[in-house]
């Protein structure tokens, strides 16, 4: 029998099994109903003559890393071996018909423009280059650590784009900018080797949760296709078994912080400010949870019905992990408290129900939303290490 390892090595390799020009693989490419469309994209700017980290994040002429470059490891693939999604094709809500109810999708809105990415193809590719709003973003899903991350492709006058370095900084993915070739952690948004280290990218709000919510939410939205010049085997896993609490995380080479299960799943907030883990089961117990948030309250909730991407061997069949939204718990300047129905969420105040997106659907409020709050649905080692003076809930 293959360990874990070596099944997340083939998992690595599968998901760079095509060449970068669609060419390669197989599998048998998906059938949708209505063409694919692309949308309009902020152009990147040109490579640029500078020294790249990507070659050798020591090399003369760049500044300082700041973090120990011996801790940036190969993955396995080479630079884009995995591809990311450069030219993003999109379907309109009532065109999808390749996705079960509960599987998981990243939600992302910016400026009333909501899109949904799903995670079977985003297991694939890890990066999407998109233009959201008008506002160039990259939308990320790193799967060794289990974390969804949207970042503002700018930084000062230029508009970056990124790939996929090949390389793992604390098993989370080092994404290169392929401007100037410096790495980056997404994790954090930040450049950790390069010309550009130190700079961080703005962030937006991302949600994990089942393509059915995400649907009814948003009838007017647009998801990414499988159309994506890319010959993979979407809606399969290839990383089967690897969330599981009781197998180790895949090249950490970090010491595990001991107060939880190095795969244990927590919702991380306030990475920039005050780190909060809220451990994922017993919040799912409970369906709410009250915080404060640097002295503002907040609410952290989770509805079971979406699907774990990282589980069995298709997508659709994982266990149930539910899906987490965390929103300061206010609304027009009245604060509100929270508990869960069978479908949504109620406020005491006013008996306005919510959806998991955090949108008012019934009731008094019915078309308000609430402030989100960014946070990671994510494994307790990454939130750790990167967290390290984190406190934990409940």
């Amino acid at each position: 029998m293959r360990t874990l390892s070596a099944l997340v090595v083939a998992g690595l390799l599968a998901a760079g099994c095509a060449t970068t020009d669609g060419t390669g693989g197989d599998t048998t490419p998906s059938t949708e109903p209505l063409a694919a469309t692309p949308m309009d994209q902020v152009k990147a700017g040109p490579r640029e003559d500078l020294p790249s980290a990507l070659v050798d994040p020591d090399a003369d002429g760049l500044p300082d890393p700041i973090v120990d470059t011996d801790e940036i490891i190969s993955g396995g693939p080479p630079p884009d071996g995995i591809p990311p999604i450069d030219e993003p094709t999109f379907l309109p809500t009532r065109a999808v018909d390749f996705l079960a109810e509960d599987e998981p999708v990243l939600a992302l809105e910016i400026d009333g423009d909501a899109r949904a990415y799903p995670i079977q193809v985003m297991i694939w590719h890890e990066i999407v280059n998109d233009t959201v709003g008008d506002t160039p973003v990259s939308v990320t899903y790193c799967p060794l650590c289990n974390t969804a991350v949207a970042v503002d492709r700018r930084v000062g006058d230029r508009i970056l784009s990124f790939g996929t370095s090949g390389s793992l900084y604390q098993s989370a993915l080092v994404m290169y900018d392929r401007q100037t070739e410096s790495l980056w952690s997404h994790f954090t948004g930040q450049a950790i080797a390069g010309v550009l280290t130190g700079a961080e990218l703005d962030s937006y709000p991302v949600a994990t949760g089942a393509w059915s919510d995400w649907r009814d939410a948003h009838p007017d939205g647009l998801v990414l296709s499988r159309d994506t010049g890319h010959d993979r085997d979407y809606g399969r896993n290839p990383y089967p078994g690897y969330d599981d609490v009781d197998n180790p995380p895949f090249l950490f080479e970090g010491e595990v912080d001991d107060r939880l299960a190095a795969k244990t799943r927590v919702v991380g907030v306030g990475l920039d400010s005050t780190p909060t883990a809220i451990r994922l089961d017993p919040l799912l117990d409970a369906g709410v949870v009250a915080l404060d948030l640097d002295g503002a309250p907040a609410v952290a909730w989770a509805l079971p019905g979406t699907a774990s991407a990282l589980d069995a061997d298709e997508v659709t069949d994982g266990r149930d992990v539910g899906a987490t939204g965390v929103f300061l718990a206010t609304h027009d300047g009245q604060a509100l408290t929270f508990t869960r129905t069978g479908n949504g969420f109620i406020d005491a105040q006013t008996g306005s129900r919510w959806d998991i997106f955090g949108t008012a659907v019934e009731g008094p409020l019915e078309g308000a939303s609430l402030d989100p709050v960014e946070h990671v649905d994510t494994f307790w080692f990454a939130w750790a290490a990167f967290a390290p003076s984190t406190r934990v809930l409940p």
